[in-house]
């Protein structure tokens, strides 16, 4: 089988590592393209390398910009790509613009699509991750959601054929690459952090950074709050944050982006994790630290329900209490499969094409 893999952010680079492997281990064929959503090496780059991703076929450097532009510039580069390689499937990832222009692109060629994450929703539409994955939904031949709940939220829409609970690929991820994050990440070592020492927050969301309520009020809290928080700073929000002059406090020590591995270790040694972050959330579930989700709800209800995520908002005494006060128990549920979705995905594909 020939499959066709559409892939342009952070989170999908991380998906893609478990699946293309196991696609092209399995013999088959496989046209990695990359949209150049993130284009910068910290943002980019360092996953292919530190993940062993397959070096993309085609990197079309499209970038950053608004949304229409964006995804239109995606559909015409892509189109070009879908005639000439003619793949039997065309496979996409989570919910931004590569995965909306990706599946739309091969919809309208007749081109059978198959959408892993899929079924997430959290019922706001105003966010552009939403309205992309319902559009993805609803154009997918295959649907691979990773939990019940996305399978139910899916049926609530009325689509019921080709949905598959096949368990979440990021579970898959964490569990293959902690391990080498232990051997290899010394982020700890060159920030000199100990372990249960600092808070580890990231703020990538547009209705944080783009809010200049919102996002004084989160930086404000991190601020206020008297504890060591490290900052990987996403380019938007680090563009925002001086746009909008804000005070950050000298607890809170900025870093750039870095690389999956050193985003383990960061995670695995950190006392709790605030951030608005949906892939972030689900490591932060796998790896037992207790989160503190800045956003006003959450596809990943499981964490929440499992008592290991709670929902803040940007509401700054929210994130103070939380700060001081959220502190989980037990151990978390097991609601993201075995750990061998990557299996279970390829399985199913090559079943599909025949």
């Amino acid at each position: 089988m020939k499959v066709l893999t559409v892939i342009g952010a952070r989170p999908q680079f991380i998906k893609a590592a478990t699946v293309s492997n196991k696609i092209r281990k399995d013999g088959n064929s496989e046209i990695l393209v990359h949209t150049g959503q993130h284009y910068d090496n910290n943002m980019s780059d360092i996953f292919f390398e530190e993940l062993a991703i397959p070096k993309p076929d085609y990197n079309l450097s499209i970038g950053s910009s608004s949304h229409g532009h964006q995804t239109g510039s995606m559909l015409i580069a892509l189109e070009e790509i879908y005639l000439k390689e003619k793949p039997d499937m065309v496979l996409v990832y989570g919910d931004t613009n590569s995965t909306l222009a990706g599946s739309l692109c091969a919809s309208k060629l007749l081109i059978p699509v198959a959408h892993v994450e899929a079924g997430l929703r959290s019922f706001n539409k105003v966010m552009p991750e939403e309205q992309n994955r319902i559009l993805t939904d609803h154009i997918s031949d295959l649907l691979f959601a990773p939990t019940l709940t996305a399978v139910n939220n899916l049926k609530n829409e009325n689509v019921t054929k080709g949905v598959h609970n096949t368990g979440d690929v990021m579970y898959d991820a964490i569990n293959l690459f902690k391990e080498r994050a232990k051997e290899i990440s010394t982020i700890n070592e060159k920030l000199d952090l100990s372990p249960d020492s600092y808070i580890l927050s990231t703020i990538h969301r547009a209705e944080n950074t783009d809010n200049i309520e919102r996002l004084t009020s989160i930086i404000s809290a991190l601020s206020n709050s008297g504890k060591k928080i490290i900052l990987p700073l996403h380019p938007r929000t680090k563009k925002f944050i001086e746009e909008y002059n804000l005070h950050v406090g000298e607890n809170i020590e900025i870093i750039d982006p870095v690389g999956y591995l050193d985003m383990i270790s960061l995670q695995e040694n950190a006392k709790k994790i605030v951030t608005d972050s949906g892939g972030v959330q689900k490591e932060a579930y796998f790896l037992k630290k207790p989160c503190i989700t800045m956003r006003d709800e959450t596809e990943w209800v499981e964490t929440v329900d499992n008592g290991w995520n709670v929902i803040v908002g940007s509401d700054s005494n929210k994130i103070l209490d939380a700060l001081d006060n959220f502190n989980p128990t037990g151990t978390p549920a097991s609601a993201f499969g075995n750990g061998d979705t990557s299996s279970i995905i390829t399985d199913i594909i090559g079943k599909y094409i025949g």
